[in-house]
């Protein structure tokens, strides 16, 4: 899947209030709940799995750029969301700067090639430094999907 069909305006939080990658993770699976895309009693099952997958490796690829995720049986499609920090967020990230941007997805649980594809698209899109540049400086949650819209292939 490719970020454009993952997200909505809806799924975006352009003001990222978490000041670390634990932080980030809680606020952004706590918006896919409020949005309806996580039932509000698999939360902390959900959190705990991308905690676990986090605590393996960080997700932090570099760039300003996390991508956290995992697989689970509580979800039936891949959801996301993305969160935009213009302090930085404390990642832990690779090379060790902070993440300005942050895209967490889930993807159910056996969908192995789905789960590599989603990663590699986010990953792939988010490495061009025009694209992470548009998404850091724009206005707000409408110019960042419209930005995002813009560079998923239809």
């Amino acid at each position: 899947m490719e970020l454009g069909d993952i997200l909505s305006k809806e799924l975006i939080i352009p003001d990222l209030r978490a000041k670390d990658r634990w932080e980030a993770i809680d606020e952004l699976i706590d918006h896919l709940v409020a949005n309806g895309k996580i039932a509000a009693e698999n939360r902390e099952a959900i959190v705990a799995a991308v905690k676990k997958r986090e605590k393996s490796m960080s997700t932090g690829i570099g760039f300003g750029i996390g991508i956290p995720h995992t697989s689970t049986d509580l979800i039936y499609d891949v959801v996301g969301a993305l969160g935009r920090s213009k302090a930085g967020v404390q990642f832990d990230a690779l090379d060790n700067q902070p993440v300005n941007l942050v895209m967490l997805f889930l993807v159910p649980q056996g969908h192995f090639q789905k789960h590599l594809h989603t990663l590699a698209n986010i990953a792939k899109l988010l490495h061009k430094a025009d694209f992470r540049q548009a998404l850091e400086t724009a206005p707000d949650a409408n110019a960042m999907i419209e930005i995002i819209s813009s560079k998923t292939p239809r």
